[in-house]
């Protein structure tokens, strides 16, 4: 009864989404308590949420061309446009996320079957491996051809030394792609408000477009279910979009 009326009270001031957060967050406290003998039964089993269902994500999506004339736009005479055409192109490319992308070292990026791939040390400690796209091969070995690293084990993506054009040895922090993601958008005269998840929903959509399966891309995505997966997919929004333009006057 305590937890019913908690969450009731909660629906008042939170949206659904954090309610049933705050709900799983109770059961698994719960769930605990109970195994370790301290509670006779789990309360919070039989409270039921609000209602809330998703079938469309909120993260912004770059269209193929948006991200082409990015892509295209940046300066890659100097060692950060290297570093931050690679970093664009890895998340476009597989999908990965940006704390997989700056969590990376140098050994992570290697040669397999003559092929480059990437090594990706995801949430969760899942370690995920992925082929690269003839692009993305061409970005990653023209940055790692002027890093010269002379240690595998360092980090690949890393921060810069304030405005001398040089690269520290710390990895970049999110806060510091966020920052990089939003210049170059704006230098690409590209008005879609990004941010760095918006490359991996840009990548799912792309590769779904062009005829991919979505069970492919969610193994791709290492998404533990394809309902995830089809949260990026956003080709329905160019369907609404063409049948907008229907509308002659």
């Amino acid at each position: 009864m305590h937890v019913a009326a908690y969450i009731e009270q909660l629906g008042a001031r939170l949206s659904a989404p954090s309610v049933k957060l705050q709900l799983a967050a109770l059961r698994v406290l719960f769930d605990w308590l109970v195994v370790g003998q301290v509670l006779p039964f789990n309360p919070a089993s039989a409270v039921r949420g609000p209602r809330h269902s998703v079938k469309k994500g909120k993260t912004p999506v770059l269209a193929a061309e948006e991200a082409r004339a990015l892509l295209d736009a940046i300066d890659v005479s100097t060692l950060m446009g290297l570093r931050d055409r690679a970093l664009i192109g890895l998340m476009v490319y597989t999908f990965a996320r940006v704390g997989a992308a700056i969590g990376m070292k140098i050994e992570d990026v290697y040669v397999q079957g003559r092929r480059t791939w990437v090594r990706l040390n995801e949430k969760g400690g899942k370690q995920h491996e992925m082929p690269c796209h003839h692009n993305l091969d061409d970005y990653l070995h023209a940055y790692l051809e002027a890093l010269q690293p002379a240690d595998r084990k360092a980090f690949l993506f890393r921060s810069a030394v304030g405005r001398t054009g040089t690269l520290a040895a710390t990895p970049m922090g999110q806060a510091d792609v966020y920052r990089m993601i939003g210049r170059r958008a704006l230098s690409a005269q590209v008005h879609t408000r990004i941010g760095c998840h918006s490359f991996r929903a840009t990548g799912i959509t792309e590769y779904l477009r062009n005829g991919g399966k979505l069970e492919v891309a969610q193994q791709m995505a290492n998404h533990e279910s394809a309902r995830t997966t089809g949260l990026y997919d956003r080709r329905q929004d160019q369907v609404s979009l063409d049948e907008v333009e229907r509308i002659l006057i």
